[in-house]
């Protein structure tokens, strides 16, 4: 057989490459230029391989391989054309970058001799993902942490009617020295702050001291042990005024409490991480470490007072319980043991006032920048990677914002996922912020909540995905059957009253308090 043509030799390698780099599924948007990457990746498919995943819109793609490189850990390819296929995975590698996600976005370009000129779908796009390690050949690719870009100029003829044949070789990353801990002491009132990716480490340093922990519902580590009012006890409880340190791991941004507690210049703060993960400016109060250990439990009254306080808290939300805060505590009972997505904004901040009980075995969320690009894509990514059923649970904005993540082929894996729709018709999160008090009214509803009137029945008709209405106090009864094959359940909601029902609970709480 005589050689093949260069751009088929590098789809051979790169398929080789990748393999030997651990990746398990590949993304695949459709395209010309990348047609022999394309035909490779459906060769190492058809030969068990590499699973892969063919989507038509290259954002949602994008998010797809997030999904499944947050679960597994290991690269995923998300393979496209040149041109404004490329500028369309930004949002998921902003994303993975900021949560370290091992995506690997691989661009098929044209020569370098067509860049500068009218040529068909060709512009500039190396290094167009900031701070993105960049690569521009197969042999580039190396065990690494974090998103990666991988530039491919291909050039004719592109493809060739052959038989693939591919050698693995493994790429062995280093293995990593372990790092001493930082040795923490009993005596400073401290309280350990989880958030969004901590892990179980945050629950083994809060265990181990004695510590309350105030955990996110994405952080891994919220469980029957944490305190769930945290949000309201750092904003009105006396007991907020005594803390003396705060150990914190992962990235917390979901409340302007916490936020607050960290930004504190009279406080020793210990951050376990680095500033890319720690939410503002470090002042010389902050150390920076690998890891914590600690060297006996707290036995003072610390605890307890914060355990009285949750209770007292919790008290106080229980008895309004608001329609959202229900809505959010049939989720995350129904996903206990569990995988559970959860989209940005409101939703992930109801789920944070929950009482603490039994977590989802894994939670995972999009909380890099927080924003509500690609959830649906991302939760599918988590479900197929898990290999497990999944719920999501999203606004409806959110909900429209990804609903291209409901376009699967019929020849593509398709997940157990259930998506959670709490349908309030707009952004419920302004109205919690400064621009949804009363001196904005007549501007809000254009400008921030952003109403749509959409019928969410008829687009997943459309996508052929299962739908129904379900009313917030019927949802636990609904979510008891595991989820099979892709559904949606909408949960309507009243947007109205968020502002007047987060002031009660404040109030609530503070009185009780």
């Amino acid at each position: 057989m005589s050689a093949a043509p260069e751009s088929v030799e590098t789809a051979r390698l790169l398929v080789e490459r990748l393999l030997g780099l651990g990746a398990t599924e590949a993304v695949l948007a459709p395209g010309s230029r990348s047609g022999p990457l394309a035909l490779a990746l459906h060769a190492a498919d058809a030969q068990g391989l590499m699973r892969l995943h063919v989507r038509v819109d290259e954002r949602e793609a994008g998010f797809l391989a997030l999904g499944m490189s947050k679960v597994t850990g290991l690269p995923v390819p998300v393979v496209t054309t040149s041109g404004t296929a490329v500028a369309n995975l930004h949002p998921a590698m902003l994303e993975a970058w900021h949560t370290g996600a091992r995506v690997v976005a691989v661009t098929a370009d044209r020569p370098a001799r067509m860049r500068g000129t009218g040529a068909s779908q060709t512009t500039d796009q190396r290094e167009i993902f900031p701070r993105v390690r960049f690569v521009d050949t197969v042999e580039g690719l190396r065990p690494s942490a974090g998103p990666v870009h991988l530039n491919l100029e291909l050039d004719e003829p592109l493809i060739e009617n052959r038989s693939w044949y591919f050698e693995v070789e493994r790429c062995v990353p280093p293995v990593p020295m372990p790092m001493p801990g930082e040795q923490l002491a009993p005596g400073p009132r401290t309280v350990v702050v989880a958030g969004d990716g901590a892990g179980p480490e945050a629950r083994r340093i809060a265990d181990s001291g004695g510590w309350p922990l105030l955990a996110e519902p994405s952080s891994g580590a919220r469980d029957e042990h944490a305190i769930g009012a945290y949000r309201l006890i750092l904003a009105g409880h006396p007991v907020a005024d005594r803390i003396e340190r705060v150990v914190c791991l992962g990235h917390p941004t979901l409340s302007r409490p916490v936020t607050s507690l960290l930004l504190r210049d009279d406080i020793e703060v210990v951050h376990v991480g680095g500033r890319h993960t720690f939410p503002g400016p470090a002042g010389p109060n902050v150390r920076f470490v690998d890891r914590v250990d600690v060297d006996e439990a707290d036995d003072t009254d610390w605890f307890p007072a914060w355990v009285e306080a949750d209770r007292v808290a919790g008290a106080a939300i229980e008895d309004l319980a608001p329609a959202a805060h229900r809505l959010a505590g049939a989720v995350w009972r129904a996903s206990a043991g569990g995988v559970l997505v959860v989209g940005s904004s409101s939703v992930v901040r109801d789920l944070d006032l929950l009482p603490p009980g039994p977590a989802p075995d894994l939670v995972v969320a999009n909380r890099g920048l927080a924003g509500i690009d690609g959830m649906l894509s991302t939760a599918a990514g988590v479900a197929l990677a898990a290999g497990r059923p999944a719920t999501a649970f999203v606004g409806d904005l959110t909900f429209l914002h990804g609903a291209n993540g409901l376009l699967i082929g019929p020849a593509e894996p398709r997940p157990d996922l259930r998506v959670v729709v709490a349908s309030d018709d707009g952004g419920a999160i302004f109205s919690l912020l400064e621009q949804g008090a009363p001196p904005f009214a007549d501007a809000f509803e254009r400008i921030y909540g952003t109403p749509t009137g959409a019928d969410l029945a008829a687009l997943c008709r459309a996508h052929g995905v299962a739908h129904e209405i379900v009313a917030v106090d019927d949802l636990a009864r609904a979510l008891t059957v595991a989820p099979r094959g892709l559904s949606v359940v909408e949960v309507p909601l009243d947007r109205s009253t968020r502002r007047a029902d987060a002031a009660a609970l404040s109030a609530a709480a503070v009185a009780a308090f």
